[in-house]
């Protein structure tokens, strides 16, 4: 079967690409594990030197690799130039830090000499999604091949060209022959390149489901995973919160990317006595914001990725409102080409219904009410999910104290969910486990080795 890439502004289809061929997998899965054998024997200045390549590849050519991102998938055009750069500049980062973050570290114990190394694991298999297709495989692969591993990129269907572009830039920066490839193929390749015995580990960014799948199957070969799932992050507003400030974060939290982000903000979980305030001038940040053409630079909200998605977001929002949501801004399906879906606020949101207990992953805001700040942080635990979580209040000690009881991999206080090369991303709960970023996401996928000598 064809892969085909679809523009879900239009509907209409930019290319059909012909899937890799088990004998071509073969020939690649060789080939990465033979240029793995000889990279992670390369001294840290080759690596280096590379890395700042890639990340000076994607500066070059931002503006191309940004009208891929926006015409596969349609991420409005200035939040695709962003991500190229967010790539740039994680490749930089990994390229400065990660003989620091992977130097020996001694260890006092009965030995002349003891210490703690880490060494190269080899070819870890990255399945990734859409939403963020340059960002998602950059995050893992910066750090990954800095450390000396190699990687096989399973990308979703819907973004080959996006997958391809990504082989390109390591490729164009000088990287060895086969140490990062792309296969284009469909979910059922996954289980055969995890059960290859040259494939020592792999992560997941995505759903559930998948990753679920993943995770039993690299279970059963007793191999490394990474999983970062969903999320249904929850926005806490208390009473002392400064609201206009609070209202255009909660705006940008849910309508990053379409509202298509693991870590876009969700909940909005708001104490009664600023409630009615709140809703007020989010409604009309919400309303405010452009949706339209993704090419066009004055487009703040573009099309979802696929018209199935659109409409399954539709049905939740649907759902919720038939079991007492009540809808205060959008929640219909606009007339003509494309997967559109509308800047969504629904209010009256309670347990029981899509948009509060599972993942709404489009531009759909579900404000429920807390009685008050504990009442608030037990509403935002009362979730499957723990991705990321944001505060919004003035009292900054209390902010401190209430981080420590959200249960989520990430707290922000008084700013929006992101990711960041500096700090470690990931989940608990159904959000998946592993961390991504930082020291702790590049020791990940590393032999953690001790050395004891006499």
């Amino acid at each position: 079967m064809s892969i085909q890439s679809v523009n879900p502004a239009t509907g209409e289809v930019i290319e059909t690409l012909e899937p890799t061929s088990a004998a071509q997998v073969e020939q690649i899965v060789a080939g990465v594990h033979a240029a793995f054998r000889e990279w992670r024997t390369q001294p840290w200045s080759r690596r280096s030197a590379l890395m700042h390549k890639a990340a000076a590849e994607l500066r070059a050519r931002q503006s191309e690799y940004a009208a891929i991102m926006t015409r596969e998938m349609g991420k409005p055009i200035v939040q695709s130039e962003a991500e190229v750069e967010k790539c740039a500049v994680t490749c930089d980062y990994y390229a400065e830090h990660a003989e620091a973050f992977l130097a020996e570290q001694t260890r006092e114990t009965d030995a002349s000499r003891s210490y703690v190394r880490f060494d190269p694991l080899g070819v870890v298999l990255a399945v990734m999604p859409w939403n963020f297709p340059f960002w998602q495989v950059f995050r893992f692969a910066a750090p990954a091949l800095m450390a000396g591993d190699a990687g096989v990129l399973k990308h979703a269907s819907n973004v080959p060209r996006c997958a391809l572009a990504i082989e390109e830039v390591f490729r164009r920066a000088g990287f060895p022959s086969g140490l990062f490839r792309t296969v284009l193929a469909d979910a059922q390749v996954v289980k055969g390149l995890i059960a290859d015995p040259r494939i020592v580990a792999a992560t997941l960014t995505g759903s559930e489901r998948a990753g679920r799948a993943v995770a039993e199957q690299a279970g059963r070969q007793i191999k490394k995973t990474v999983l970062e799932l969903g999320g249904s992050d929850p926005f806490v507003v208390l009473a002392d919160a400064d609201l206009d400030v609070a209202a255009k974060g909660a705006a940008e939290g849910r309508l990053v990317n379409s509202g298509q982000s693991c870590i876009a903000s969700k909940r909005f979980i708001v104490v009664d006595a600023v409630a009615d305030r709140f809703l007020e001038r989010f409604r009309e940040e919400l309303a405010s914001r452009r949706m339209g053409d993704p090419t066009s630079r004055d487009t703040q909200v573009g099309p979802q990725a696929r018209v199935d998605l659109r409409d399954e977001l539709h049905q939740q929002v649907a759902e919720s409102v038939k079991r007492g949501a009540r809808t205060l801004l959008g929640g219909e399906v606009p007339a003509g080409r494309g997967a559109f879906y509308p800047p969504t606020l629904l209010s009256m949101v309670d347990r029981g219904m899509p948009a509060f207990d599972e993942e709404t992953f489009g531009p759909v805001a579900a404000v429920i009410r807390a009685k008050d700040e504990g009442d608030a942080i037990r509403l935002a635990n009362d979730s499957s999910f723990g991705l990321g979580a944001s505060l919004w209040t003035r009292d900054l000690a209390r902010a401190e104290r209430l981080a420590a009881e959200v249960e989520a991999g990430a707290v922000f206080v008084n700013g929006v969910v992101k990711s960041d090369p500096r700090l470690p991303f990931g989940g608990i709960k159904r959000s998946g486990y592993g961390r991504e970023l930082s020291e702790y996401g590049i020791r990940e996928f590393v032999n953690v080795k001790s050395v004891w000598i006499r």
